[in-house]
Order: structure tokens, then C-alpha cells, then sequence
């Protein structure tokens, strides 16, 4: 009576095991190791990566900043966007065959320069405005190569719950 259990665990592991093998060898072969002491790869952004993380970030304190009146905030925020937008060109200077520099100069300037008068002045209302004209760049030149699905907009609330972007005084 012992034996019947014992060879119906049998069975059923043997089933297993022969199932585990079927899979596994359906599965591709991992890629071979690189040497141990091999460097790694480097890493090399993406254009989105480099939007993702370098300039909608900076785009949404923007007017995070500004929104809440904290003009050199705001100003920081602009120059950083600027910084990112240069070193997106150094690093990628074309994407899609299309000249980075020109696609930035062409929709980001006129309103950068906006932008920054409105800083200047402390002006809300005309902070509104350029950075409208702002995002509007942005949205234009995503839709010049090829991405009008990706729509910039002014933040509704902030994604930064760790920022106090209330001005000092």
C-alpha cells in the first residue's frame, strides 16, 4: 500500500521536472557574459530620457515658481531649462535626422527671451503669456519630429510634494 503513493510522487515529479525542462528549453539562451573585468557599456539617453528628466521637470517648477510669485525661483528654474536644452544638443545633435540646435533655437528662444522679461519685471500676467508661447514651443517641436501625441502643459498641481516653492522674505 506504501507503493502507490510513493510511485504516483514519482510520476508526478518526473512529469514536473520534464514540464520545467520542456519550458526552460523554449527560453533563449542569456546573452554570454561580458569578461569580468570588462568596463561597462556606457549608458547613452534617449532623447525622451533626456525630456523626461532634464527639461519637463524643470518646465512644471517653472511655473511652480512663478505661479506662486518666488521671481528668483523662477529664474533659477529658467536657467536651468536653458542649461538642460544645452546639453541636449551636445549630447544629441540630431535626432531624426533633424539638427537639434535649430529645432531648439527655432521654438525655444522668442519665448526663453519672454519668459525672461516677464521674470524680470515680476509680472504674473505676462509670465502667463510667454510661458504659454513657452509650451506652445515645446508642443510645436514635438510635432516636427514626429511626437504630436506628446503635449506639454502647464502643471495642474506640483509633482514636487518635497518643494516649498513659496518666495522667501
Amino acid at each position: 500500500m506504501m507503493r502507490k503513493p510513493f510511485a504516483l510522487a514519482i510520476v508526478l515529479g518526473a512529469l514536473g521536472v520534464t514540464g520545467l525542462m520542456s519550458v526552460m528549453a523554449q527560453q533563449p539562451a542569456p546573452p554570454p557574459s561580458a569578461p569580468p573585468n570588462a568596463a561597462p557599456a556606457p549608458y547613452t539617453p534617449t532623447m525622451g530620457d533626456m525630456m523626461n528628466t532634464l527639461v519637463q521637470p524643470r518646465h512644471a517648477k517653472l511655473w511652480l515658481a512663478a505661479h506662486a510669485e518666488n521671481w528668483p525661483l523662477a529664474a533659477y528654474a529658467l536657467v536651468e531649462i536653458r542649461q538642460a536644452f544645452a546639453a541636449i544638443v551636445k549630447a544629441q545633435p540630431k535626432f531624426r535626422g533633424l539638427p537639434v540646435a535649430e529645432l531648439v533655437d527655432a521654438a525655444m528662444s522668442q519665448p526663453i527671451a519672454a519668459v525672461d522679461a516677464a521674470i524680470k519685471q515680476k509680472d504674473a500676467a505676462k509670465f502667463a503669456a510667454a510661458y504659454d508661447q513657452l509650451t506652445q514651443g515645446c508642443n510645436a517641436c514635438h510635432a516636427t519630429v514626429d511626437h504630436p501625441f506628446v503635449v506639454i502643459k502647464a502643471p495642474d498641481a506640483s509633482a514636487f510634494a518635497n518643494q516649498d516653492f513659496s518666495p522667501r522674505r
